[in-house]
């Protein structure tokens, strides 16, 4: 569900990737977030993007393993595929990350 508020503590499943917008001027961060939800038994996968300042705090603190605090929002973003299809992906953009390691 689009536009849901999420608040979990998980763990990246790889290193952080960290990119700029076109003209270089903002940080983008992509995290890939395993938790676990009480009552499921699947661990659940989660897309993060953070942005701005955060961003860059997260590539140079972050590393795969880490504990990450996340609170943000979901939001569904498609894209196309080569077969002329497109596909769905639930992101949660990061309005507030944390890092209890630290």
């Amino acid at each position: 569900m689009t536009g849901e508020q999420l608040l979990f503590l998980g763990r990246l499943g790889k290193e952080p990737e960290l990119k700029y917008t076109y003209k270089g001027s903002i940080p983008i961060c992509f995290l890939s977030v395993a938790y676990n939800q009480i009552g499921v038994a699947k661990t659940i996968w989660r897309r993060v993007i953070v942005f701005g300042k955060q961003a860059e705090l997260a590539k140079v603190w972050l590393k795969k393993g880490s504990q990450i605090f996340v609170q943000g929002i979901t939001t569904i973003q498609e894209y196309p595929l080569h077969d002329g299809t497109t596909k769905n992906i639930e992101e949660v953009t990061a309005q507030l990350i944390g890092f209890p390691h630290i």
